[in-house]
């Protein structure tokens, strides 16, 4: 990457916030919720693998999503971390590009299973009947590897257009995270194409599965709706309700960095929303989807005394 006549080696990430008596309190609150992130999402991975009863595809997709929620917060917070601890926020250009990358490749990655997932909920309420041919063990992996293949298309093409830009001498950027839209704004030369391809690329990889999920919900409440009795209309919806708000959240939170007019862009309210679905997302999705989920509480309770057992053995 250029910078007139000379080549850009490193970057300098500004974080959250430069009060140095905020940050160690910003590293043990970050620190605590990255551990729990961690651990609920491996708890969530480890039950599913280990129950029988759990191989079913609602619930091979709840382990790829908490494998990709693990990738997606290991990408950005364990260099923020580190920052903070070093007092040297300074990322190099390769290091740089690379954390972009696996950014937009598993934020891209989370829109396709969130999809998956409603699909799944849609055939297990509209045809019951169907489910086990309709989400085959073929079917699963196509649902889970298509969106690998072109989240990592996308993921390149981003890429290799920021490498095509000149930056200026400023090479601070305002974010705790190599995030595409602050590293647009250092650059010099005209960035109309990158705008074009996050405004129309981006908004259909966000806006085509959120449409899915939209039509999977509006047949599921039809459906839904045609239950004679209350109490099976809520029994069945509520096997939505996780779902549901993991959606809302993650959407919430990732159309208020997108999806606003480039006038109206904030660094504060950037990093706000950033780090509600890099951070905040992925920690409660194993409380979300467990909560209420009996099957998956109880093999977790399993797996836990399991291990306790073994342990003292």
């Amino acid at each position: 990457m250029l910078q007139g006549n000379q080549t850009i080696s490193a970057f300098f990430l500004l974080g959250l916030t430069a009060v140095s008596e905020q940050q160690q309190h910003i590293f043990v609150l970050f620190l605590c919720m990255y551990l729990v992130t961690m651990v609920g999402n491996l708890l969530i991975i480890l039950a599913i693998v280990n129950d029988a009863h759990l191989h079913s595809p609602m619930y091979f997709f709840l382990a790829s999503l908490s494998f990709t929620d693990i990738c997606f917060t290991s990408t950005t917070v364990p260099k923020m971390l580190a920052d903070i601890q070093s007092q040297s926020p300074v990322i190099s250009f390769a290091g740089c590009l690379t954390q972009m990358y696996f950014f937009m490749l598993l934020v891209d990655l989370d829109n396709f299973l969130l999809a998956a997932m409603a699909y799944d909920r849609y055939v297990a309420i509209c045809y019951p009947l169907h489910y086990a041919a309709l989400l085959s063990l073929k079917r699963c992996a196509l649902l889970v590897v298509t969106p690998w293949v072109v989240c990592n298309l996308l993921s390149v093409l981003h890429i290799g257009l920021l490498g095509l830009l000149n930056f200026c001498d400023q090479r601070e950027i305002p974010h705790f995270f190599c995030d595409l839209e602050p590293i647009l704004r250092l650059a010099c030369s005209d960035t109309q194409i990158n705008d074009l391809t996050i405004l129309v690329i981006g908004g259909a990889v966000i806006f085509i599965p959120f449409t899915f999920i939209c039509v999977s919900y509006f047949l599921i409440g039809c459906t839904v709706l045609r239950i004679p009795s209350a109490k099976g209309k809520w029994k069945t919806f509520s096997t939505c309700g996780s779902h549901f708000l993991a959606v809302s959240l993650f959407y919430g939170s990732i159309s208020g960095v997108y999806f606003l007019p480039s006038s109206a862009y904030s660094a504060e309210r950037d990093k706000v929303a950033a780090v509600m679905y890099t951070v905040v997302t992925p920690m409660m999705n194993p409380f979300i989807y467990s909560l209420r989920n009996k099957d998956l509480k109880g093999a977790v309770r399993r797996l836990l005394i399991r291990k306790t057992y073994f342990c003292r053995w």
